[in-house]
């Protein structure tokens, strides 16, 4: 039970904006054959989620600090990201897995105001999907 929980709180972590990887922990556990594939994947899967949930919740209400030094986009950058959503669309959280492009991404949903149910099914698309292929990866299903 402490790997899962290890594992969710890896994943949930690396989804927001502290620099951490959960990659290498569910590698570990995949090759001590010692938990369920399934499970492993749900529990990463889940926390990740979880983790760009608290970034699209901080989104919708961050923008209010714009002006405050502390505040994480600098100058127009700001601008810049919601062009970029604008232009690309909630599709681009399909790219949330993605690292240093994913977690702002989550972040920019929040501050667009993309509808939460819309955001929640795609990013845990993406989400699951960097897990899948960790796995596939690791079990040397797929070759690159």
């Amino acid at each position: 039970m402490f790997a899962y929980g290890s594992l969710f709180l890896a994943a949930f972590a690396a989804a927001t904006f502290f620099p951490f990887q959960s990659e290498a922990l569910l590698v570990g556990l995949l090759v001590a054959d010692t938990y369920s594939v399934t499970l492993l994947l749900v529990v990463a899967t889940a926390g990740n989620v979880l983790g760009s949930v608290v970034n699209w919740y901080m989104g919708r209400y961050i923008e209010k600090f714009r002006y405050k030094r502390w505040f994480p986009f600098k100058g127009d950058s700001l601008e810049k990201a919601q062009g970029h959503y604008h232009r690309w669309g909630r599709w681009s959280l399909l790219m949330s897995w993605a690292p240093f492009i994913g977690d702002p991404l989550t972040l920019i949903a929040g501050i667009m105001r993309e509808r939460f149910w819309t955001f929640l099914w795609i990013v845990t698309i993406a989400k699951a999907g960097r897990y899948l292929v960790t796995a596939l990866l690791t079990f040397g299903w797929i070759n690159l």
